[in-house]
């Protein structure tokens, strides 16, 4: 018989094969080569400035189609794994059908059975620009709750687990929340769902909350990608993290390590977060109902 913790091996795995390709991509940072042009000797102290080398995509369409030239392979790296894994699972976009580079607002989640929500690069813009802030995510959800989680960030070596009823580790070890009690200390992270602008109501949300939030504590950062900085929050690298608007693709992963781990986890209000929530705090015990009182209105 499977069990929740039994697949956590074969799907960090899947991450860890996935990761490693998105290392070795030529396509990141959606740039073209281009040939510099040849610069003069100028007979002066100051060296001159070289061009870039690189030609940025700079539509969305663009932007988008190299993005899935990246996406692809990756998909079917992981699909080859899941498949394998628990066969005749379908994969969430399968059932609403999302948008690419970002999960869109709406898991598309059955309300009974098993599917997977998978992320093959959660932080796209970032990977998309050569940055190094991102991951891949994964998670099983059944009966619209995360079950067993993996996430992986190739670039630090790092992989987060958690399943339902055994606990969250980080490169197999045990994680455990911050025990800060006091705001003026805290840490906080913050980000917001993919394609903001179709979600007016939580972006007037998130400035509003940032302006509240950002006199108590001692920095607000934005350290994307969103599940890895759940999953931090969780682990007390962050002491805890909040975003406004309907966003489960990127929240379902880490929400679960952070259960896991011991971090209370709800939505804005205060209540158990659960998916199509229009708001997420994850923070400990000690910092949690003094985030809650400045989030609500």
């Amino acid at each position: 018989m499977t069990t929740y913790a039994s697949l956590l091996a074969p799907m960090a795995a899947a991450a860890h094969e996935v990761g490693a390709l998105l290392t070795k991509s030529p396509q990141r940072a959606a740039a073209q080569p281009v040939t510099p042009p040849v610069i003069p000797p100028v007979p002066s102290a100051t060296p001159p400035v070289i061009p870039s080398v690189t030609q940025p995509a700079d539509t969305m369409d663009e932007l988008a189609t190299a993005y899935l030239a990246v996406e692809g392979p990756a998909v079917a790296v992981m699909r080859r794994h899941l498949d394998a894994l628990l066969p005749g699972v379908p994969w969430a976009e399968e059932l609403h059908g999302e948008r690419s580079l970002g999960s869109g607002a709406d898991a598309g989640l059955p309300a009974v059975g098993d599917a997977w929500m998978v992320d093959v690069i959660d932080g796209a813009v970032q990977y998309m620009q050569g940055l190094p802030q991102f991951c891949v995510s994964l998670a099983l959800v059944r009966d619209g709750e995360p079950v067993a989680a993996a996430l992986h960030a190739p670039l630090l070596g790092e992989t987060y687990l958690a399943a339902a009823g055994h606990g969250a580790t980080r490169n197999g070890e045990p994680i455990a929340p911050s025990q800060r009690t006091r705001l003026e200390a805290a840490l906080v992270g913050t980000s917001h769902p993919p394609f903001i602008a179709e979600q007016p109501t939580a972006a007037a949300a998130a400035g509003r909350s940032l302006a509240a939030v950002l006199p108590a504590v001692s920095a607000v950062r934005n350290l994307g990608p969103t599940s890895w900085q759940i999953a931090d929050t969780a682990a007390g690298r962050l002491d805890a993290f909040w975003e406004y608007g309907r966003d489960d693709a990127n929240l379902l992963p880490g929400a679960l390590v952070a259960r896991e781990a011991g971090a209370v986890v709800t939505d804005a209000e205060g209540r158990p977060w659960r998916t199509g929530a229009a708001g997420f705090l994850v923070a400990p015990h000690g910092l949690h109902g003094a985030l809650l009182g400045l989030l609500k209105p």
